[in-house]
């Protein structure tokens, strides 16, 4: 995701409370140490009709099967959203499907961490704003493609409504440059090798 530029996408509401990881992607859907290959099983209890414990088809009124839905980069939900377990295969499903940012009222404290380790924007806002993004989007086609700036960490919906939000700065200089945890530290190397320099001067024991 090039984050130098707006994302003008379809955001798909989901606004239930309390949507745990297990619930994003359920363990039995976890079949591979990868990130890709993980989307079929997003939203799996959801997403498909079942017999017998196996799928049968898909469920055509969640919300992501519905034609104005189906190529959503950016979803709407609740309070607590990936709350739960802390497993990572949650943000992998999310991402392999498509999903570039979550809009909620809050998250879980890990999955979030999880987001900012594999690029997922999470922005969090406050109760009203997130009912009144909610409230539009639901209507489909047109009045579902919003924008989010991130330079200017701003949202902007179908009727020029801006709705100002907040990341936290240094994960924001890692997502304009298109980082990771890794990438960032990477870009410190010659801070890093200098440090490493005066330290053994210092603790010289310590390199032995």
């Amino acid at each position: 995701m090039n984050w130098a530029e707006p994302l003008n996408s379809i955001a798909a509401p989901l606004m239930i409370d309390n949507i745990d990881t297990d619930q994003i992607i359920p363990s039995r859907e976890m079949k591979t140490i990868s990130k890709k290959g993980l989307k079929n099983g997003l939203f799996a209890n959801w997403h498909y009709h079942y017999s017998e414990g196996k799928k049968i088809g898909l469920n055509n009124d969640f919300i992501l099967n519905k034609d104005e839905f189906r190529h959503t980069k950016i979803l709407i939900s609740g309070k607590n959203f990936g709350c739960g377990s802390s497993r990572e295969h949650a943000v992998w499903a999310l991402r392999d499907f498509g999903i570039n940012v979550v809009i909620a009222k809050s998250f879980g404290r890990i999955f979030k961490n999880n987001c900012a380790r594999n690029q997922l924007l999470t922005i969090e806002l406050s109760d009203d704003k997130i009912d009144y993004i909610g409230d539009i989007v639901i209507q489909g086609k047109g009045y579902n493609l919003i924008t989010i700036d991130l330079k200017e960490q701003m949202i902007t919906t179908y009727n020029n409504k801006k709705i100002k939000f907040e990341v936290d700065p240094y994960l924001l200089g890692m997502l304009l440059k298109n980082q990771d945890f890794i990438d960032r530290s990477i870009s410190h190397e010659t801070e890093i090798n200098d440090f490493i320099k005066k330290d053994k001067v210092i603790r010289h024991w310590a390199y032995l």
